[in-house]
């Protein structure tokens, strides 16, 4: 019998491994999106930038085709899951992580991966991030089943995994704990802190060593925060209400295609839709990042964002509603750094400037609260994006937003898109 100092130690090291293998599977699955995208289109890179490289006819088309084949591959592959040792259960990693489990369905999640690659390296207007942190939950699941440690041990290794695939998919190691604690397991277990901090910090290391030693949004210089920090509270009115209705837009695209029976039939109407719109808008292909990016510069004025904010939200909508495999994280991010600089901009129009501040003060505002307000965890949105954006001289006006934000949220009985970890415990 090891000794518990032993065991901890032991623990630790597994827990660094999980944290490797959560960044191999983020760089993973990022090389793999971006070969479908050459598939498809000849072009690797950012999708937004291959969708304006391409005819409207051809972006369109691209989304149609890709939507068909993700949906083709979640029938097939639910029916081959169906048959495998675990049948067709889905058991999501947030799932587990709070039932205390680690047994992910292996089939289901390698068909489930199949079908987002599809769907995200064709513009579908979703997350990639979602996949990856399922990938690396997944893969440390497998660990954690292979090691001889006790049952609770092998979810605080499953746990590492979400925590590695966070930290490495977003550039935020704290946010990626943060993450853990709050959303899938919902407590503060003292016993879970220090492997996930170990894991966490592994995987952020071996992404700043191999791919870019950036926070994810790279801010030119300071963004200065407004001196009304009325204008925050106020803020967090309005990113509050935007998040109740995003939230209510999704779970109605999601009841609208439940009509549909065929998987492949609707994932291929979402994919014709959000290539319709992508004719038009090519910004909307993708999880938003560079959009966002261009936000945080202050490139763009408010009438063109409205117009791609708008545009965003319906092809999310779209893409989520049909069922496509991908997260909405990341979407949210882009639906707050637009409105917050949309906000900013007509503000700026009849209040003194010095009381808004500049208008990419008011998106970083706007992404951690939109967060806030869809994930019903303040305190992973404030940390998270303060990490991503490297502006903690923003916290005072972004704990505030996001305090409003959430509360307003809750107050009208949103749904939170990883549910709620309170309720998942009874």
């Amino acid at each position: 019998m090891l000794s518990p100092t032993i065991q901890t130690i032991r623990l630790w090291i597994w827990a660094g491994i999980a944290g490797a293998l959560g960044a191999a599977s983020t760089i993973g699955f990022r090389w793999l999106t971006q070969q479908v995208e050459w598939l498809a289109t000849g072009h690797t890179g950012g999708l937004v930038e291959t969708a304006m490289s391409l005819p409207a006819w051809h972006r369109a088309l691209v989304c149609a085709v890709g939507g068909l084949l993700a949906g083709l591959v979640l029938q097939w592959g639910g029916r081959w899951a169906a048959k495998g040792p675990r049948g067709d259960r889905n058991l999501d990693y947030i799932e587990a992580a709070r039932a205390g489990r680690v047994d992910l369905n292996d089939r289901t999640t390698f068909t489930r991966t199949l079908s987002a690659l599809f769907s995200i390296g064709t513009g579908a207007s979703i997350g990639r991030e979602g996949p990856m942190v399922q990938l690396a939950a997944w893969v440390s699941s497998w660990l954690a089943r292979w090691v001889a440690i006790s049952p609770e041990q092998r979810n605080t290794i499953m746990v590492c995994g979400i925590a590695s695939g966070i930290g490495s998919a977003y550039h935020a190691p704290v946010a990626g704990v943060v993450f853990v604690l709050e959303l899938a397991i919902g407590f503060f277990a003292r016993s879970t802190v220090a492997p996930v901090l170990i894991a966490s910090a592994t995987a952020s290391s071996l992404i700043y060593w191999l791919i870019e030693p950036t926070p994810l949004y790279v801010m030119s210089g300071k963004a200065v925060a407004p001196t009304g920090l009325a204008v925050a509270l106020l803020s967090g009115i309005v990113f509050g209400g935007i998040g109740w209705v995003w939230l209510g837009l999704l779970d109605k695209a999601r009841d609208l295609f439940s009509r549909i029976g065929s998987l492949p039939v609707r994932l291929g109407v979402g994919g014709v839709l959000v290539g319709l719109i992508s004719a038009a808008v090519p910004q909307v292909w993708g999880n938003g990042y560079s959009v966002v990016s261009q936000v945080l510069q202050g490139e763009h004025l408010w009438q063109w964002l409205a117009v791609v904010l708008a545009a965003k939200v319906a092809a999310t909508a779209l893409s989520s509603g049909s069922g496509a495999i991908g997260g909405v994280f990341t979407p949210s991010l882009f639906v707050g750094a637009t409105a917050g600089s949309v906000l900013a901009q007509i503000a700026a129009t009849w209040m003194p400037v010095a009381w808004v501040g500049d208008p990419r003060a008011l998106a970083v505002v706007g992404m951690a609260a939109v967060l806030a307000a869809v994930t019903h965890a303040p305190l992973m949105a404030i940390v998270m994006v303060l990490e991503m954006t490297d502006q903690f001289q923003l916290t005072v006006p972004v704990m505030l937003a996001c305090g409003v934000a959430h509360a307003i949220s809750t107050q009208f009985g949103a749904k939170p898109i990883y549910g709620n970890p309170i309720e998942a415990r009874h």
